[in-house]
Formats: structure tokens, C-alpha cells, sequence
């Protein structure tokens, strides 16, 4: 476009913006802020504008001011008008000079919290305690706990003898439904492996001393054995065993045979077990039969049991130990069986103060003593006392030998004997009983210096 047509065109557009302002500033219906009078003139100014706008703005603000979506679009609309507004001041021409000093606007925006992440957030809830009712023994799931014990391979007896190589055992079973008595007799053995290929520390390499201990679990209930025969591999012993009990009973439980051989100047050792459940037996019809010995438990030491009573008399300050019997005694003599007697020693702060002792039973390990012994104690020396119990076997030619021991006290050498000791200070002037299995001197030293203390 040549610079004529250009001025020709801008005269046409002022001649055309100046009617406009002209209709619009003599319009009755416009606001005071544009005319005072049909024939006075006003030209219009941004801030008039405005000034309109904000009263409008503020009249809405109150109205809606909690809610956040109108304030943005009153400020699009906002924007729209300032846009307007700044084309028809740019349009008109006016001068810098007339615009009057305008007061600037803040624009408050609402603030808003987490605009990045819209989640709510939940209180912590605190972490309750388990009452005493759900923590209770009654609520305990047993079944979780416990873990399922291997299961011996399923073998029959022919793979049990060619498998294990410990030989047979030959006895019978019969229960005489008029007496009520369920009889066990062993018969003999054979094929026993010598004694090298399960001790090395066997002072006769070539020979066992064979004897058999028959209980019926699972309480062991009247456990008994045989006599020891000497030198042999091929033992026999034609003996008898009678067990009293009813036949539902007897048909509830196990049969076992423990093997075991003989030595004086060790621990017996286990050469093999037999275990038959009676409920797979005709017992009435009673028969003799061979089983085949399995490997039994070898870290396992029976040294027989002790029943002791324990009572205390606070008026007289006397403790005394009730020595009633013992059972199942580890036998000590290859011939005859043992001679026992039990001796009992007051501890008190780790030193012997007194030793009492039963008579000898001759030819036994089924001694039954029924005797007392008794020490005089103050309350508090009560707390501070042990009981050393020892079994002996009594040997007139050489030193007695040992057969297993227990301490109650103090310095008890396991639960069950702590628990006796405890019953017996809750129920002053009333004997308590209880059976004690014995152990060996080792053991006892290593949990109880009362032990140690006492030869």
C-alpha cells in the first residue's frame, strides 16, 4: 500500500472512531460516569472502567469467596475487559497526560494446600495391646508349634535284619484274661554284632554281656529286665515278666525291648530295641515270635529313677527326706544283680554339712528302702540348702560304685528337681512325693556346685 491510500485510510478510520464516541458519550442510556448531561461530553477513561468493574468484582468475591472455581473465572473475565479496554484507550488516542494516577490491584489468589497430591490424609491410628483373654493359654493354637516327628521307614522285618545287622530276639506274649495280667517272655537272641562295632572303649572287644529291659509306653509303666548273661552272642533266658492292667489297656499300648550289654567300668550301651504295639497282637491267643533289632537312641542313659518325699516343720526346724524306693537302678554287678543304698548330704552355701544314709538292699535294682533321714534348719537357712541324693552300689572287696544322683534345692540340677523343692515351701508341715530320674556325676557337676562340693 503507497503511503496516500495508507493516509486516506487512517482519515476514514478517525472519521469512523470519533461518530462512535460522539453516539456513545450523548446516549442517555449510558452511565453517569460517561455523561453528566445530553450534551456535555466525557471522554471515556480505563480507570472509570474499573472503578465500574470492582465494585462488580467485590460484590461477587463476598458472595462466593469460599469457593475457589469463581475467583479464577471472575479473573478470566478480567482479563477479557482489560484487554478490551486497553484496544479502545490505544484506539481513541489519548494522551498519557490525562490518565490519572490509578491505585494498583492485588490479586488475591486463594492459597491452596497439597495442589501436587489430591490424597487425603488419615490420622494414625494407634496400635492396640492384645488383652489378657487373647494372650491366655486357652487361646494358644498348639497345632502351630508343633513340629511333626520324623517317621521310621516302613520296612519289613527281613529288609530290618539285612539293613541294620544287630541280630534277633526271640520271646512271646500271652494276657490271661482270669488274673488280668499280661505276661512277657523273653526267650533268647542271636546274632548279636560284637561289641567293637559300637563301642571302642569296651574293655572285652569279642564278647557282650547281654541283659534286656521290657517296658510298656508310654509311661514305661513296671519296667523290668533280666539277669546278664556273660560272654556271649548267643544269649538265652527262658524268664517270665507279668504286667497287671486291664486288656483295653494293654491293648493301648507298646511293647519295647531294650538290648542292652553290660559293662562295669562304663555305661551300658543299647545294642538294638524291638518295638511292638499290642493292638496288632492276638493276646489272648497269646505265640511266640523272632523280631529283628532296630538302632535305638545312643546319646540315651537310663540310670533308673528315685521316689523321694521332702517335708518341712517351721515350729521345730526340721527338714526331713522321706528315702521310699527306686526302680529300673542301673545295674552295677555282672552276677546278682546290685546292692544299693542312698546317701543324702545338706548342702548349705556350697559346703557339705551333713551326710545321713539308708541301709543296703541286697541283690536288687528294685530297691524298696521306706526310710528317713532329717536335718535341722532355721527358715533361712532353708533358702540357702541343697540336697545332694546319691545312689550307690555297696561292694565289700572294693570301692562302692556310683549309680546316678539328683539335687534338690538351691542349686537343683533341672526343672523337675526345683519344682519338688518349690512345692514343698508352699505347703509347709505336708510331705510332698515326687520321682526323680537320676543322672550321672558329669552332668550333675556342670549344672549344680552342690554337686561339685559332694564326692
Amino acid at each position: 500500500m503507497t503511503s496516500a491510500e495508507h493516509m486516506t485510510w487512517y482519515k476514514k478510520s478517525a472519521t469512523v472512531w470519533n461518530k462512535i464516541y460522539e453516539y456513545l458519550a450523548t446516549c442517555p442510556s449510558c452511565c453517569d460516569c460517561w455523561s453528566t448531561s445530553g450534551k456535555e461530553k466525557i471522554q471515556p477513561q480505563r480507570l472509570h472502567i474499573q472503578h465500574t468493574c470492582m465494585e462488580q468484582y467485590h460484590q461477587r468475591l463476598d458472595s462466593t469467596s469460599s469457593n475457589a472455581e469463581s475467583v479464577r473465572s471472575y479473573r478470566e473475565r478480567m482479563d477479557s475487559d482489560n484487554s478490551r479496554t486497553d484496544s479502545v484507550s490505544s484506539a481513541s488516542g489519548l494522551s498519557s497526560d490525562s490518565k490519572r494516577h490509578v491505585t494498583p490491584i492485588i490479586d488475591m489468589k486463594p492459597i491452596e494446600f497439597w495442589t501436587a497430591n489430591k490424597e487425603s490424609v488419615q490420622p494414625r491410628s494407634r496400635r492396640r495391646h492384645p488383652s489378657e483373654s487373647e494372650i491366655s493359654v486357652e487361646n494358644f493354637q498348639r497345632e502351630l508349634y508343633e513340629v511333626e516327628p520324623e517317621e521310621e521307614p516302613c520296612l519289613t522285618d527281613e529288609e530290618k535284619l539285612a539293613q541294620f545287622q544287630l541280630g534277633q530276639l526271640h520271646f512271646g506274649l500271652k494276657y490271661d484274661i482270669t488274673t488280668k495280667v499280661l505276661v512277657v517272655k523273653i526267650i533268647e537272641a542271636k546274632d548279636l554284632p560284637p561289641p567293637y562295632c559300637l563301642d571302642e572303649t569296651k574293655q572285652d572287644m569279642a564278647h557282650s554281656n547281654p541283659y534286656c529291659k521290657i517296658s510298656l509306653l508310654p509311661d514305661q509303666k513296671a519296667s523290668q529286665q533280666t539277669t546278664v548273661q556273660r560272654k556271649t552272642q548267643e544269649p538265652s533266658w527262658n524268664e517270665y515278666f507279668s504286667f497287671d492292667m486291664e486288656y483295653q489297656e494293654a491293648q493301648e499300648r507298646t511293647l519295647e525291648i531294650l538290648l542292652k550289654d553290660f559293662d562295669k567300668f562304663s555305661r551300658h550301651r543299647l545294642i538294638g530295641k524291638v518295638l511292638l504295639p499290642l493292638n496288632t497282637v492276638n493276646l489272648i491267643k497269646g505265640g511266640h515270635m523272632w523280631k529283628p533289632l532296630s538302632p535305638g537312641n545312643k546319646e540315651c542313659q537310663d540310670l533308673g529313677e528315685l521316689l523321694l518325699s521332702i517335708n518341712y516343720l517351721p515350729s521345730a526346724g526340721r527338714l526331713t527326706v522321706d528315702i521310699i524306693k527306686a526302680k529300673g537302678l542301673l545295674q552295677t554287678d555282672l552276677v546278682g544283680g546290685s546292692d544299693p543304698f542312698v546317701r543324702v548330704t545338706l548342702v548349705q552355701m556350697e559346703k557339705p554339712v551333713k551326710t545321713r544314709k539308708t541301709t543296703c538292699k541286697k541283690n536288687t535294682i528294685d530297691p524298696v528302702f521306706n526310710e528317713s533321714v532329717s536335718f535341722n534348719l532355721t527358715q533361712q537357712q532353708l533358702l540357702a540348702a541343697s540336697l545332694v541324693v546319691t545312689v550307690w552300689d555297696h561292694n565289700s572287696k572294693s570301692k562302692d560304685d556310683f549309680v546316678g544322683r539328683v539335687v534338690i534345692g538351691r542349686y537343683a540340677t533341672g526343672p523337675q528337681e526345683s519344682q519338688h523343692w518349690e512345692r514343698m515351701l508352699q505347703s509347709q508341715r505336708s510331705p510332698v512325693a515326687q520321682w526323680h530320674s537320676l543322672k550321672p556325676r558329669a552332668d550333675c557337676d556342670q549344672v549344680s556346685v552342690a554337686s561339685i562340693a559332694v564326692p
